[in-house]
This record gives structure tokens, sequence and C-alpha cells, in this order.
């Protein structure tokens, strides 16, 4: 992995910080009608994505209002690290727990900070619960309680997210940039990347 072992991550607090800024508590304002709500929905990239960044990806999706939207890919792995290793990264202890962790892109923006989307077996102050599957939480909490034995049975690491100012997501949505899909806990959590992009694609609902 490039950025190396310690990955040069923020403390948890500036992660908490960033996700009480780009994903307001309370999902989407009130100006936002439910029906084009895209919270915890998967945005899968089209054939005919115009941004390489994004070529073949799927996005779940935190966090989408009227002030704009927030989201994680979850099928770009670029490498692993140790637990402890993270752990230290974060300027946590080590706990012995030299297990690897597959580390995934997130997105373009912020590569330096770290989340991990889970399951909702576990959750504390730190996470943002998106719904009765998935919750995301700045990664030193989550991966403390990872090499505490105490962590989310499922768990994606991501470096960096998605992000979309007011009005930018939908403008992509009416340029069919983006092919929007439920997003079933299976699909998200495989660790069969190269099939990610084609199964999410196969699921696509009624254009939004």
């Amino acid at each position: 992995m490039a950025c190396g072992a310690a990955c040069c991550l923020l403390p948890a607090l500036g992660l908490g910080l960033l996700l009480l800024a780009v994903a307001p508590a309370g999902g989407q304002s009130a100006d936002l009608p439910a029906a084009r709500d895209l919270t915890g929905k998967l945005l899968v990239a089209a054939p005919s994505m115009p941004d390489p960044r994004f070529a073949e990806t799927v996005i779940y999706m935190v966090r989408h209002s009227a002030d704009g939207a927030f989201g994680v890919i979850i099928n770009r792995r670029v490498g692993e690290l140790a637990l402890d290793d993270l752990l230290e990264g974060f300027g946590l202890p080590r706990r012995q727990a030299e297990r690897k962790m597959p580390v995934h892109a997130g997105g373009p923006v912020e590569p330096k900070l770290g989340f991990v989307l889970h399951s909702t077996d576990y959750t504390d102050e730190a996470s943002i619960v998106v719904d009765r599957d998935f919750a995301l939480t700045v990664a030193p909490k989550a991966l403390d309680a990872l090499a505490g034995e105490a962590g989310p049975a499922r768990h994606l690491l991501v470096l960096g997210y998605s992000g979309w100012g007011p009005g930018q997501l939908e403008g992509e949505l009416a340029r069919d940039d983006w092919i929007v899909t439920p997003a079933p806990p299976a699909l998200v959590f495989d660790e069969d990347l190269a099939a990610k992009w084609q199964r999410a694609r196969a699921l696509e609902e009624v254009a939004l």
C-alpha cells in the first residue's frame, strides 16, 4: 500500500467532526422528497460514466439530503495492513492484533481519512446508523473494537470518501451517470470485488 503502515491518518476527533459536517444527523432534509433520498442505496457507475475516477465503481450512500451527499466506494481494494499497524497509525496502542485488514479506497475526497462501513451488531457514539443493516464509524473506534474482539461481524475499511454538493448528484443522475440499486449486505460486504460491479448492475431499480 503506497501510503505506508501508518497511512498518515488523522485522529478520531477530526474524523468525527468531518462526519458531522458532511453527513448531518437526521438523514434527508425537509425539502428533499423521500422518493429521491438515496440514503442506504447503492450508486453503481453506468458503463458511460465520464469520470475515470468512478469507472465501474459501486458506492454505498451514507447520507443524501438537499445539502449534499456522502458515500464510500465499496469495490476498490488498494492493499492490506496488519490491524496493529492501523491502530498505531491512528495513534492508538498496539493490541497484538497481527491479522491483516483489507483497505479500500472510499473515494477521491480526503483520502487520508478512515471509516469503517459495518453491520449494526456494533455501534458507539462515533457511529452513524444508516438503517437496520449498515452503520459507519470513524476508523479508530471501530478498529480498536475489532482488535478487542468486540467489533462488528461484517466490516469494510475505507480511506477517503465520495461527496457531492447541493444538487450535484442530482445533475449526475439526470445525465444517467449512475444506476441506483438496493444495497443487500451480502453484496456490500462480499470480498469478490471483481464481480461486485456487475452484480450490483443486475439489481438496477427504476431510474430516479
